[in-house]
């Protein structure tokens, strides 16, 4: 799972069932920029992980900066600091039934139906 999540509760997501690459991340961006108000301003927090300091990542980084779409990274280990990172630890520890790990199918379907439900009240833990 790949995911934005802004201050007022807008999501928006990109998931995969295979590994998380370069070509993942650029794929969920432009797919989150393509989703965004043109006229927006948005600033996503990024942590360091080496897709997201890879030479193809950071070619994109003018063309996503001339949709009003800007990059902060984060110091090492503070992801307490990113509000997906709280989101994704809620889900793990607290959304998802354990029967969601009876079968890699149950656990996609029961990401993607949590994903799908966020905002229709469920809060969020930041304890």
């Amino acid at each position: 799972m790949l995911g934005f999540v802004s201050r007022k509760g807008k999501l928006v997501y990109h998931t995969t069932t295979e590994s998380v690459t370069t070509e993942t991340v650029i794929e969920a961006f432009d797919q989150f920029v393509a989703q965004k108000d043109p006229d927006a301003f948005a600033v996503v927090v990024l942590d360091n992980a080496s897709m997201h300091r890879s030479k193809a990542f950071k070619r994109k980084i003018l063309e996503w900066m001339s949709h009003r779409v800007h990059l902060i990274y984060l110091s090492a280990y503070s992801p307490e600091l990113n509000l997906i990172e709280i989101l994704w630890r809620q889900i793990k520890y607290y959304w998802l039934p354990l029967g969601a790990y009876l079968s890699f199918d149950r656990l996609c379907a029961e990401v993607h139906r949590l994903l799908g439900d966020y905002g229709t009240g469920r809060t969020i833990n930041y304890a």
